[in-house]
């Protein structure tokens, strides 16, 4: 074991559903990996979500956003259920936690890669040919967008129903300013120039205002980054894309609800939303989740499936420590585990051993075994 010199300092949110579960498998990955390459972590548990909404009252606490700032590095499970469900305005919601989080620590940035581990590959609905070499990550901005646009439902005359209802209308706003823009296309064309220079910048410029604005911009910022490829597409073509032919992205830019929405599509490609972690970046404190929900109606079955969580963990190390030693550490560990048959049933299919078809905890204990 390495000499323990340093110590990062990590918010935990276990959120709501499965997250309690798998965040633990993290917590138990992280701490491992860090008695191996000398550092250590200081925990501080707080509620966001659903559980904040039953303690507190509102989805993101003061003390939670608080704890976060003074943090190096904020690990979040998921949040959410069918217990919080509501479409009335004025209750709150556990996604509006999760909206706040990001807004308030300036995380502009989402980045959610895409990887086929080669061990994996018959678990996906694609055909085999269509998901080799797939090895692509999707940039989304964070704090802009339909999101966080003005809002309002109200009732009037011309709203009223066919059906005799009272007569509501609704609107959301999406507005982009020229600065979100930038600094988000931007980021991209940075991690383009890491990996293999190639951009595809996704908007909707044939019908919407954003849009034209988001790809005037991206040329512009593509100017800069003469040794980076910029291929334009409509967001509609993509999603189509991303299925018949998903190894031709590298880097995928885009607003937020369209990031959104292609992200989860592109998160099926390797099978499970249960293999994809995601970093949320900007300003201040960053954020570290897996790309999947809070799956109540596995709650506390022990069933579910840790990779995600752990592979956040991986980005932690990378993004806000700079410990790429341990997360390459934890991403052999992965491929090492699954490259030996071992799966969460969401990842098992016929052919798998059912002796080899472990739990949330076990699957855990098989990562940290094979960090040696």
């Amino acid at each position: 074991m390495a000499e323990t010199s340093k110590t990062y300092k990590v918010t935990l949110l276990p959120g709501d559903g499965i997250g309690p579960e798998i965040i633990a498998e993290g917590v138990k990955v992280l701490d491992a990996v860090g008695e191996r390459y000398g550092f250590s972590c200081e925990y501080t548990e707080a509620l966001l979500g659903g559980c904040a909404i039953d303690v507190c009252g509102t989805a993101l606490p003061e003390e939670t956003l608080r704890v976060a700032q003074a943090s190096d590095a904020v690990l979040l499970a998921a949040v959410g259920g069918p217990k919080w469900d509501t479409t009335d305005p004025d209750k709150p919601r556990p996604e509006q936690g999760l909206l706040g989080i990001r807004k308030a620590l300036g995380l502009y940035a989402n980045l959610r890669p895409v990887r086929i581990f080669s061990a994996l590959a018959d678990a996906s609905t694609f055909k085999p040919d269509v998901v080799e070499g797939v090895d692509l990550i999707i940039v989304r901005e964070l704090t802009g967008g339909l999101y966080f646009g003005a809002r309002e439902r109200f009732y009037d005359e011309e709203g009223a129903g066919v059906d005799g209802g009272r007569g509501q209308r609704a609107f959301d706003t999406m507005e982009y300013r020229e600065y979100e823009i930038e600094r988000i296309v931007r980021h991209a064309f940075e991690t383009a120039r890491k990996r293999r220079n190639r951009v595809h910048s996704i908007d909707k410029a044939n019908v919407l205002e954003t849009s034209r604005l988001w790809r005037e911009v991206t040329h512009r910022i593509a100017a800069e980054y003469p040794d980076v490829e910029l291929i334009d597409m409509l967001v509609d073509n993509t999603a189509m894309q991303l299925v018949a032919n998903p190894s031709q992205f590298d880097v995928v830019v885009t607003e937020n609800m369209f990031g959104d929405i292609l992200s989860d599509e592109a998160s099926m490609i390797t099978g499970s939303l249960g293999m994809l972690a995601s970093a949320s970046l900007g300003d201040g404190t960053a954020l570290y989740e897996p790309s999947h929900g809070s799956a109540p109606d596995i709650a506390g079955l022990g069933v579910a499936n840790p990779l995600a969580q752990i592979l956040s963990v991986e980005m932690m190390l990378r993004y806000s420590f700079g410990e790429n030693e341990a997360a390459d550490a934890i991403a052999n560990a992965v491929e090492r585990v699954l490259a030996d048959g071992w799966r969460t049933r969401d990842l098992a299919n016929d052919a798998d051993s059912a002796e080899k078809i472990v739990g949330t905890q076990a699957m855990g204990d098989l990562v940290v075994g094979a960090l040696d």
